[in-house]
Protein backbone atom coordinates (compact mmCIF):
# COMPACT_ATOMS: atom_id res chain seq x y z
CA UNK A 1 0.00 0.00 0.00
CA UNK A 2 1.50 3.20 -1.39
CA UNK A 3 1.23 6.20 1.63
CA UNK A 4 1.28 9.66 0.43
CA UNK A 5 1.57 12.59 2.34
CA UNK A 6 0.03 14.89 0.31
CA UNK A 7 -3.75 14.44 -0.78
CA UNK A 8 -6.90 15.01 -2.95
CA UNK A 9 -7.49 17.15 0.16
CA UNK A 10 -4.49 19.38 0.18
CA UNK A 11 -5.59 20.46 -3.38
CA UNK A 12 -9.41 21.23 -2.25
CA UNK A 13 -8.30 23.42 0.16
CA UNK A 14 -5.46 24.26 -1.36
CA UNK A 15 -2.92 23.23 1.46
CA UNK A 16 0.77 22.07 1.70
CA UNK A 17 0.24 19.13 4.35
CA UNK A 18 -2.87 17.22 5.64
CA UNK A 19 -3.00 18.84 8.92
CA UNK A 20 -6.09 20.78 10.30
CA UNK A 21 -6.33 22.32 13.51
CA UNK A 22 -9.60 21.90 14.83
CA UNK A 23 -11.45 24.77 15.57
CA UNK A 24 -11.63 25.51 19.62
CA UNK A 25 -14.67 27.32 20.32
CA UNK A 26 -14.27 29.74 23.42
CA UNK A 27 -10.38 30.54 23.60
CA UNK A 28 -9.38 33.42 24.03
CA UNK A 29 -6.55 35.24 21.21
CA UNK A 30 -6.31 32.13 19.03
CA UNK A 31 -5.96 34.30 15.91
CA UNK A 32 -2.27 33.74 16.32
CA UNK A 33 -2.68 29.84 16.48
CA UNK A 34 -4.88 29.60 13.44
CA UNK A 35 -2.69 31.71 11.22
CA UNK A 36 0.92 29.78 12.39
CA UNK A 37 -0.84 26.71 11.26
CA UNK A 38 -1.97 27.94 8.42
CA UNK A 39 1.68 29.30 7.66
CA UNK A 40 3.55 26.17 8.26
CA UNK A 41 1.22 24.47 5.29
CA UNK A 42 -1.41 22.97 7.24
CA UNK A 43 -5.17 24.91 7.92
CA UNK A 44 -5.78 26.93 10.54
CA UNK A 45 -9.25 27.15 11.75
CA UNK A 46 -10.91 29.41 14.41
CA UNK A 47 -13.48 28.06 16.52
CA UNK A 48 -16.43 31.18 16.31
CA UNK A 49 -19.09 29.31 18.03
CA UNK A 50 -19.30 31.73 21.03
CA UNK A 51 -18.20 35.24 19.56
CA UNK A 52 -20.18 37.91 18.63
CA UNK A 53 -20.40 38.84 15.40
CA UNK A 54 -18.31 42.09 15.68
CA UNK A 55 -15.58 40.30 17.29
CA UNK A 56 -15.85 36.84 14.97
CA UNK A 57 -15.07 39.68 12.18
CA UNK A 58 -12.28 41.70 14.45
CA UNK A 59 -10.23 38.02 14.51
CA UNK A 60 -10.93 36.98 11.18
CA UNK A 61 -9.23 40.76 10.16
CA UNK A 62 -6.59 39.98 12.49
CA UNK A 63 -6.30 35.93 11.12
CA UNK A 64 -5.80 37.73 7.68
CA UNK A 65 -3.12 40.26 8.81
CA UNK A 66 -0.82 36.94 10.00
CA UNK A 67 -1.23 35.11 6.96
CA UNK A 68 -1.94 35.03 3.28
CA UNK A 69 -3.12 30.91 2.98
CA UNK A 70 -6.01 29.89 3.46
CA UNK A 71 -7.76 29.30 7.18
CA UNK A 72 -11.56 28.03 8.51
CA UNK A 73 -14.26 28.98 10.75
CA UNK A 74 -15.83 26.70 12.46
CA UNK A 75 -19.52 27.37 13.55
CA UNK A 76 -22.44 25.49 15.44
CA UNK A 77 -24.95 24.31 13.20
CA UNK A 78 -27.62 23.41 15.39
CA UNK A 79 -31.78 24.62 16.03
CA UNK A 80 -31.89 24.43 20.01
CA UNK A 81 -33.48 26.65 22.26
CA UNK A 82 -33.47 27.28 26.02
CA UNK A 83 -34.87 25.10 28.82
CA UNK A 84 -35.62 26.79 31.83
CA UNK A 85 -37.76 24.23 33.50
CA UNK A 86 -35.27 22.80 36.33
CA UNK A 87 -33.49 26.07 36.63
CA UNK A 88 -34.10 25.97 40.54
CA UNK A 89 -32.65 22.99 40.80
CA UNK A 90 -30.06 23.60 38.97
CA UNK A 91 -28.64 26.75 39.69
CA UNK A 92 -28.88 25.83 43.91
CA UNK A 93 -25.70 23.06 43.10
CA UNK A 94 -23.93 25.54 41.08
CA UNK A 95 -24.43 28.25 43.53
CA UNK A 96 -22.69 25.77 46.39
CA UNK A 97 -19.60 26.26 43.44
CA UNK A 98 -19.65 30.37 43.41
CA UNK A 99 -19.83 30.00 47.15
CA UNK A 100 -16.00 27.90 46.94
CA UNK A 101 -15.22 30.73 44.17
CA UNK A 102 -16.34 33.38 46.68
CA UNK A 103 -18.56 34.54 43.27
CA UNK A 104 -22.29 36.46 43.53
CA UNK A 105 -24.85 34.06 44.21
CA UNK A 106 -27.46 33.47 41.25
CA UNK A 107 -31.07 33.42 41.47
CA UNK A 108 -33.05 31.07 39.58
CA UNK A 109 -34.71 33.69 36.87
CA UNK A 110 -34.77 32.23 33.33
CA UNK A 111 -32.00 33.07 31.13
CA UNK A 112 -31.77 33.39 27.22
CA UNK A 113 -28.46 32.47 25.70
CA UNK A 114 -27.43 34.38 22.64
CA UNK A 115 -27.71 33.06 19.43
CA UNK A 116 -25.90 34.97 16.64
CA UNK A 117 -25.29 32.17 14.00
CA UNK A 118 -26.98 34.23 11.20
CA UNK A 119 -25.07 37.06 11.64
CA UNK A 120 -21.86 35.37 11.86
CA UNK A 121 -22.69 33.31 9.12
CA UNK A 122 -23.10 36.55 7.14
CA UNK A 123 -19.78 37.72 8.46
CA UNK A 124 -17.72 34.81 6.85
CA UNK A 125 -19.46 35.88 3.71
CA UNK A 126 -19.06 39.19 3.98
CA UNK A 127 -15.00 38.27 5.21
CA UNK A 128 -14.83 35.71 2.26
CA UNK A 129 -13.46 33.05 4.60
CA UNK A 130 -11.98 30.23 2.64
CA UNK A 131 -14.23 27.39 4.42
CA UNK A 132 -16.76 27.01 6.99
CA UNK A 133 -16.84 24.21 9.18
CA UNK A 134 -19.70 23.27 11.70
CA UNK A 135 -20.26 21.25 14.43
CA UNK A 136 -23.29 19.79 15.80
CA UNK A 137 -25.57 19.81 12.08
CA UNK A 138 -25.39 20.79 8.83
CA UNK A 139 -25.44 24.37 7.49
CA UNK A 140 -29.20 24.84 6.81
CA UNK A 141 -29.52 24.34 2.51
CA UNK A 142 -30.24 28.02 1.59
CA UNK A 143 -26.79 29.18 3.56
CA UNK A 144 -24.58 26.22 2.13
CA UNK A 145 -25.46 27.05 -1.40
CA UNK A 146 -24.94 30.76 -0.51
CA UNK A 147 -21.39 29.94 1.07
CA UNK A 148 -21.16 27.26 -2.60
CA UNK A 149 -21.77 30.23 -4.24
CA UNK A 150 -19.21 32.32 -2.67
CA UNK A 151 -16.60 29.87 -3.49
CA UNK A 152 -16.43 28.72 0.24
CA UNK A 153 -15.66 25.18 0.78
CA UNK A 154 -17.68 23.40 3.49
CA UNK A 155 -16.66 21.01 6.03
CA UNK A 156 -19.05 18.70 8.71
CA UNK A 157 -17.99 17.11 11.68
CA UNK A 158 -19.69 13.99 11.79
CA UNK A 159 -19.69 10.96 14.48
CA UNK A 160 -21.25 8.30 12.57
CA UNK A 161 -21.29 6.71 8.88
CA UNK A 162 -25.03 7.84 8.60
CA UNK A 163 -24.01 11.63 10.05
CA UNK A 164 -21.39 11.69 6.88
CA UNK A 165 -23.46 10.29 4.25
CA UNK A 166 -26.02 12.77 5.25
CA UNK A 167 -23.04 15.55 4.80
CA UNK A 168 -22.01 14.38 1.42
CA UNK A 169 -25.67 14.37 0.11
CA UNK A 170 -25.83 18.15 1.48
CA UNK A 171 -23.14 19.07 -0.52
CA UNK A 172 -20.25 19.45 2.00
CA UNK A 173 -16.68 19.46 0.29
CA UNK A 174 -15.32 17.23 3.24
CA UNK A 175 -15.94 15.33 6.13
CA UNK A 176 -14.04 15.58 10.13
CA UNK A 177 -14.58 11.82 11.43
CA UNK A 178 -14.75 12.70 15.07
CA UNK A 179 -13.62 9.88 17.17
CA UNK A 180 -14.73 8.83 20.76
CA UNK A 181 -10.99 10.24 21.76
CA UNK A 182 -11.46 13.33 20.86
CA UNK A 183 -11.27 16.68 23.78
CA UNK A 184 -14.00 19.06 23.74
CA UNK A 185 -17.62 18.93 21.95
CA UNK A 186 -17.61 16.33 19.50
CA UNK A 187 -20.45 16.89 16.43
CA UNK A 188 -23.20 14.11 16.85
CA UNK A 189 -25.92 15.80 15.22
CA UNK A 190 -28.61 14.74 17.42
CA UNK A 191 -28.17 14.16 21.33
CA UNK A 192 -31.57 13.13 21.84
CA UNK A 193 -30.65 9.50 20.44
CA UNK A 194 -27.34 9.70 21.89
CA UNK A 195 -27.41 11.35 25.53
CA UNK A 196 -23.52 10.90 25.94
CA UNK A 197 -22.43 11.38 21.95
CA UNK A 198 -22.26 8.86 19.68
CA UNK A 199 -18.97 7.01 21.08
CA UNK A 200 -17.03 5.31 18.10
CA UNK A 201 -13.16 5.19 18.12
CA UNK A 202 -11.80 6.45 15.30
CA UNK A 203 -9.88 3.28 14.09
CA UNK A 204 -13.55 1.98 13.77
CA UNK A 205 -15.27 5.37 12.41
CA UNK A 206 -12.66 6.01 9.75
CA UNK A 207 -12.50 3.26 8.03
CA UNK A 208 -16.44 2.66 7.93
CA UNK A 209 -17.42 6.29 6.94
CA UNK A 210 -14.28 6.18 3.98
CA UNK A 211 -16.62 3.02 2.59
CA UNK A 212 -19.72 5.39 2.25
CA UNK A 213 -18.92 8.19 0.97
CA UNK A 214 -16.68 9.53 -1.82
CA UNK A 215 -15.74 13.03 -0.52
CA UNK A 216 -12.17 13.56 1.34
CA UNK A 217 -12.31 12.30 5.04
CA UNK A 218 -10.27 13.97 8.12
CA UNK A 219 -9.70 11.88 11.19
CA UNK A 220 -10.16 13.28 14.00
CA UNK A 221 -9.79 12.05 17.67
CA UNK A 222 -6.51 11.82 19.98
CA UNK A 223 -4.15 12.07 17.15
CA UNK A 224 -0.60 13.91 18.03
CA UNK A 225 1.88 13.43 15.58
CA UNK A 226 2.93 11.68 12.96
CA UNK A 227 2.45 8.02 13.89
CA UNK A 228 -1.23 8.85 14.16
CA UNK A 229 -0.89 10.47 10.83
CA UNK A 230 0.19 7.98 8.92
CA UNK A 231 -2.42 5.36 10.63
CA UNK A 232 -4.93 7.86 9.94
CA UNK A 233 -3.63 7.69 5.59
CA UNK A 234 -3.87 4.19 6.25
CA UNK A 235 -7.29 3.95 7.30
CA UNK A 236 -8.18 5.68 4.37
CA UNK A 237 -8.32 9.12 5.70
CA UNK A 238 -7.16 11.85 3.62
CA UNK A 239 -5.84 14.04 6.40
CA UNK A 240 -5.86 14.21 10.67
CA UNK A 241 -7.78 17.35 12.51
CA UNK A 242 -5.50 18.31 15.92
CA UNK A 243 -6.81 20.14 18.54
CA UNK A 244 -5.50 19.09 21.88
CA UNK A 245 -1.98 18.63 20.41
CA UNK A 246 -1.90 22.73 20.09
CA UNK A 247 -3.51 23.95 22.99
CA UNK A 248 0.31 24.19 24.84
CA UNK A 249 1.81 25.26 22.08
CA UNK A 250 3.63 28.52 22.13
CA UNK A 251 0.83 30.50 20.21
CA UNK A 252 -2.06 29.40 21.73
CA UNK A 253 -4.44 31.60 23.53
CA UNK A 254 -5.42 28.58 26.11
CA UNK A 255 -5.00 30.16 29.88
CA UNK A 256 -1.77 29.28 31.72
CA UNK A 257 -3.37 27.68 34.30
CA UNK A 258 -5.15 25.17 32.17
CA UNK A 259 -2.11 24.59 29.59
CA UNK A 260 -0.49 23.30 32.64
CA UNK A 261 -3.20 21.11 34.02
CA UNK A 262 -2.82 19.52 30.18
CA UNK A 263 0.89 19.02 30.33
CA UNK A 264 0.43 17.07 34.13
CA UNK A 265 -2.62 14.89 32.73
CA UNK A 266 -2.43 11.35 31.35
CA UNK A 267 -4.98 8.96 28.97
CA UNK A 268 -6.56 8.58 32.15
CA UNK A 269 -7.12 12.11 33.19
CA UNK A 270 -10.53 12.39 30.95
CA UNK A 271 -14.25 12.08 30.84
CA UNK A 272 -16.89 12.94 28.93
CA UNK A 273 -19.73 14.81 30.54
CA UNK A 274 -22.43 17.50 30.12
CA UNK A 275 -22.09 18.92 33.13
CA UNK A 276 -20.15 22.54 32.24
CA UNK A 277 -22.46 22.63 28.85
CA UNK A 278 -25.61 20.55 28.79
CA UNK A 279 -23.65 18.75 26.26
CA UNK A 280 -21.29 16.08 25.68
CA UNK A 281 -17.74 17.18 26.07
CA UNK A 282 -14.84 15.37 27.16
CA UNK A 283 -12.38 17.12 29.61
CA UNK A 284 -9.73 16.77 32.54
CA UNK A 285 -11.82 15.77 35.42
CA UNK A 286 -12.09 18.44 38.53
CA UNK A 287 -13.89 19.43 41.17
CA UNK A 288 -16.75 20.68 39.09
CA UNK A 289 -17.36 17.50 37.75
CA UNK A 290 -17.02 15.52 40.42
CA UNK A 291 -19.39 17.71 42.53
CA UNK A 292 -21.82 17.68 39.46
CA UNK A 293 -21.92 13.97 39.59
CA UNK A 294 -21.96 13.65 42.83
CA UNK A 295 -25.51 15.93 43.28
CA UNK A 296 -27.38 13.34 41.09
CA UNK A 297 -28.46 16.41 39.13
CA UNK A 298 -29.37 16.47 35.50
CA UNK A 299 -27.97 19.88 33.58
CA UNK A 300 -29.94 21.48 31.73
CA UNK A 301 -29.69 20.98 28.16
CA UNK A 302 -27.36 23.17 25.70
CA UNK A 303 -27.13 25.99 26.03
CA UNK A 304 -28.78 26.93 28.66
CA UNK A 305 -26.24 25.01 30.90
CA UNK A 306 -23.36 26.31 29.01
CA UNK A 307 -24.75 29.81 29.68
CA UNK A 308 -25.82 29.77 33.43
CA UNK A 309 -21.90 28.15 34.23
CA UNK A 310 -20.43 30.55 32.52
CA UNK A 311 -19.67 33.00 35.43
CA UNK A 312 -18.40 30.16 37.12
CA UNK A 313 -16.19 29.35 34.74
CA UNK A 314 -15.17 32.99 34.36
CA UNK A 315 -14.30 33.53 37.87
CA UNK A 316 -11.73 30.52 38.11
CA UNK A 317 -9.40 31.74 35.44
CA UNK A 318 -9.29 34.69 36.62
CA UNK A 319 -8.21 33.13 39.98
CA UNK A 320 -6.30 30.64 38.15
CA UNK A 321 -8.43 27.88 39.81
CA UNK A 322 -8.31 25.00 36.87
CA UNK A 323 -11.07 22.90 39.39
CA UNK A 324 -13.87 24.84 38.17
CA UNK A 325 -12.40 25.66 34.57
CA UNK A 326 -14.02 23.27 31.38
CA UNK A 327 -10.32 21.22 30.77
CA UNK A 328 -11.43 20.11 27.50
CA UNK A 329 -8.50 17.63 26.33
CA UNK A 330 -8.58 14.14 24.28
CA UNK A 331 -6.66 11.01 25.35
CA UNK A 332 -3.53 11.63 23.85
CA UNK A 333 -1.77 14.17 26.59
CA UNK A 334 1.33 12.58 27.37
CA UNK A 335 2.35 13.61 23.90
CA UNK A 336 1.86 16.80 24.65
CA UNK A 337 5.07 19.35 24.37
CA UNK A 338 5.30 22.88 26.50
CA UNK A 339 5.36 26.32 24.61
CA UNK A 340 6.61 24.65 21.25
CA UNK A 341 5.87 26.52 18.37
CA UNK A 342 3.13 25.60 15.97
CA UNK A 343 5.51 25.20 12.94
CA UNK A 344 8.21 23.08 14.82
CA UNK A 345 5.15 20.71 15.84
CA UNK A 346 4.06 20.09 12.37
CA UNK A 347 7.44 19.69 10.74
CA UNK A 348 8.09 17.13 13.91
CA UNK A 349 4.45 15.34 12.30
CA UNK A 350 6.06 15.55 9.15
CA UNK A 351 9.51 14.20 9.53
CA UNK A 352 7.84 11.14 11.90
CA UNK A 353 5.05 10.28 9.39
CA UNK A 354 8.35 10.28 6.72
CA UNK A 355 9.98 7.87 8.14
CA UNK A 356 7.50 5.49 8.85
CA UNK A 357 6.61 5.64 4.76
CA UNK A 358 8.10 3.21 2.98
Amino acid sequence: MSIQLTTELCRIFNIRYPIVLAGMAGLPNMAGLVAAVSNAGGLGTLGGAYMTPEDLRKAIHEIKQLTQKPFAVNLFSTQVSDNNTRIKEVQRELNKMRGELGISQASDESVSSPNHFEEQFAVLLEEHVPIISTAFGLLPETLLQQAKSAGIKIVAMVTTVYEAIQAEQAGCDAIVAQGSEAGGHRGTFDVSNYPMGANIGIMALVPQIVDHVRIPVIAAGGIMDGRGLVASLALGAQGVQMGTRFLTSLESGAHESYKAALLKSTEESTVITKAFSGRPARGIVNKFIEHWDASGVEPLPFPTQNTITRDIRNASSKQNNTEYMSLWAGQGTRMLTDHQKAEDIITEILQKAHSLLP
